[in-house]
């Protein structure tokens, strides 16, 4: 049996396929320390008031209407009205329900944007996707119709106290080409925290204006929902922009449904996209959202109960973190934002694609760092000195893990 050259790209192992590889793994051995999936938390004041609502759903019917009935090509409809409605009255966007279509996750979203604004054009040329602020997330490496459509920028690196550093872009250096089609950041930024400034964000939308160009933020994780972010941040779209949000975050990764924000033409594309590959997106996640933004529990419960609780846990994680890894051990990027941290070992020699081994042997999963620079073709050896760890799971298997690093980083240290 032989595949087309599509077959052959979309079988090759990739980051993110043995990511989930090897969460599914983790999640069938038992001990296993699970700190390299995107896993939200399970936040019980949300688990309560998701089944509390799921009871109601199916009581008044609203349940089994979502269930046996197809929604339209960009979703339902229900859900693209009370959004609108909420980010004008909110955010004071000019926006209607044409602005807005539902995927099959944001990820999805991301496969259908990349490649409607990137790849080869009917003149021939080539465009390419812009990551203006490497590490990047690694799920968009690989989504890519054809080869090479990826090119990312090295950070400016920004020593902090405490044993922090922050990324910054670095304009002075941003390969924006004539090749390039799309300009890609996300914010926060999964793997590393990372919540790009107003003043960057507003930089980026003006270079991306001034080629002719869409500026796609990925905003997974961001304001106004579900508001894992711990930086001050003003969230931002105007006709050239396209934000992309989902509802994973909220503790809805199973319901797998994505939202992206952008002009009419865009959405009305997306739509074909989404009724040639799989008729309409799920229904299930947008009748849940529709309740949340009807009772007015969307942005409240982003803010009073899903914010600080990310909040407490990441300054726990880093204070069990810092009883094992001091400052001159391991720099922790600045947490603005997400569910991961990113740790930077400066000393590392050997790679983090061998402390990653290393660690898996003793039940403990992290995701080695070279993964997160998609379209960086630069030799750099800090793509080698990083991994990405969530710290969502409970303090003691935090601590446990925490330990374990620190026994494999002495242990390779030690080795002449």
């Amino acid at each position: 049996m032989s595949f087309s050259q599509f077959g052959d790209k979309f079988t090759q192992p990739t980051g993110i396929s043995r990511l989930m590889e090897d969460m599914g793994e983790g999640l069938r051995t038992p001990g296993t320390l699970m700190l390299g999936g995107g896993n939200p938390a399970q936040i019980p004041a949300m688990t309560d008031y998701f089944n509390q609502l799921l009871l109601e759903m199916h009581q008044t019917g609203k349940l089994s209407e979502a269930l046996c009935n197809y929604d339209g090509p960009r979703g339902k409809a229900l859900l693209l009205d009370a959004l609108a409605a909420m980010l004008r009255e909110t955010l004071d966007w000019p926006i209607s329900a044409k602005n807005i279509a539902l995927t099959n996750g944001s990820q999805s979203a991301f496969f259908y944007l990349f490649n409607l604004f990137a790849g080869r054009r009917a003149d021939g040329s080539k465009k390419r996707v812009l990551f203006p602020l490497a590490p990047e997330y690694l799920g968009y490496a690989d989504a890519g119709l054809e080869a090479d459509l990826f090119v990312s920028a090295r950070p400016n690196i920004e020593l902090l106290p405490e044993g922090q550093f922050k990324y910054h872009v670095d304009f002075d250096h941003l390969p924006l080409h004539d090749d390039i089609g799309l300009i890609c950041v996300s914010r926060p930024t999964n793997p590393t925290g990372n919540v790009i400034t107003d003043s960057e964000l507003l930089q980026l939308d003006a270079l991306a204006q001034q080629h002719g160009i869409p500026l796609l933020i990925d905003n997974a994780y961001g304001v106004p929902f579900p508001g894992i972010i711990f930086s001050d941040a003003r969230p931002l779209w105007n006709p050239n922009t396209i934000l992309c949000m989902s509802l994973s975050k909220l503790g809805l990764p199973g319901a797998r449904c994505g939202i992206v924000i952008a002009e009419e033409s865009t959405i009305a594309a997306l739509g074909n996209m989404n009724g040639i590959i799989s008729l309409a997106p799920g229904s299930i996640g947008p009748a849940i959202a529709n309740e949340m933004v009807a009772r007015g529990d969307l942005l409240r419960l982003s803010e009073q109960v899903i914010k600080p609780f990310y909040q407490a846990k990441v300054s726990e994680t880093i204070a069990i973190l810092r009883r094992y890894l001091p400052e001159d051990r391991c720099l922790i990027h600045k947490p603005e934002g997400a569910i991961f941290l990113w740790l930077w070992f400066r000393e590392l020699t050997v790679g983090t694609e061998t402390l990653y081994q290393r660690l898996k042997a003793r039940g403990v999963l992290m995701v080695p760092g070279h993964f997160f620079f998609p379209g960086l073709d630069q030799d750099w050896p800090h793509t080698h000195q990083c991994m990405r760890m969530n710290y969502v799971p409970d303090a003691a298997q935090i601590e446990r893990a925490a330990q374990i690093l620190a026994e494999e980083l002495d242990a390779l240290n030690a080795v002449p």
